[in-house]
């Protein structure tokens, strides 16, 4: 069993995975000069077979996973891929060497819950780790231009089948409400008193129905279907805080 990282006080566990020890240090002084001492950091470096072997070893809270890792650029990926089978509550953020709309729209439909580019200044990374960990997600206005995009080139999203009914049931409905404010799995369990596993059964038959492929994707969806005012009846608007964009 994976070991969460004990703490002594409220600070943020961070894994850290990156190509190389320089890389690493350099993202770990970014945190060191928090003030407050906010993180507790570790660090995994090398080829992201490398890596994956020993995710199982780490529960931290959120994960920042370079996309180039030393066996190809876009290795970070597969990285991302095994770290939300592994740890479903863990909030993963991608560090992109350069924000490429395929490579943006690609993190989020793989479950990050935000991307970070290296040309930004790392003053703004303690905010974005601040971000995601408290369940929203962080995105530019850039960024979030590039999956609206990616989103527009899909099908139009429909709520209701042919004769008008519902697709989702009302169980599902309060799902993607809790879902688009921002919730993770356990705690969409607590608020619903259901189990744990409960949930993802109940979000794979979501996006099942839907067509989406993501977290990332039911929210804007959403938030798209809200506007057009095509909720079923019984869902309630997502509180705004939900966008986390």
């Amino acid at each position: 069993m994976p070991q969460a990282l004990q703490l002594q006080d409220d600070r943020i566990s961070v894994l850290v995975i990156t190509p190389d020890n320089i890389t690493a240090e350099l993202l770990k002084s970014a945190f060191n000069r928090e003030r407050k001492k906010s993180f507790a950091v570790q660090m995994l470096t090398g080829t992201s077979q490398k890596v994956i072997g020993k995710l199982t070893a780490h529960k931290p809270q959120v994960a920042l996973i370079c996309d180039e890792l030393q066996d190809s650029p876009l290795a970070g990926f597969k990285v991302l891929q095994k770290l939300r089978e592994f740890h479903q509550d863990t909030a993963a953020v991608m560090l992109l060497q350069s924000c490429k709309p395929d490579c943006v729209v690609e993190a989020f439909r793989e479950g990050a819950r935000g991307v970070f580019s290296r040309a930004h200044s790392l003053k703004a990374l303690s905010k974005c780790i601040r971000t995601v960990h408290q369940g929203q997600y962080w995105a530019n206005n850039q960024d979030l231009g590039h999956i609206m995009n990616a989103l527009s080139q899909r099908k139009t999203l429909s709520l209701s089948n042919g004769d008008g009914m519902p697709l989702l049931t009302r169980r599902e409905e309060d799902v993607v409400r809790l879902v688009a404010e921002g919730m993770k799995n356990g705690e969409i369990a607590r608020s619903l008193d259901l189990a744990e596993h409960s949930i993802r059964n109940y979000l794979y038959r979501i996006f099942d129905k839907l067509g989406v492929s993501s977290r990332v994707e039911l929210i804007l969806y959403t938030f798209n279907q809200r506007d057009r005012g095509n909720y079923p009846s019984a869902m309630q608007y997502p509180d705004s805080r939900g966008r986390g964009l």
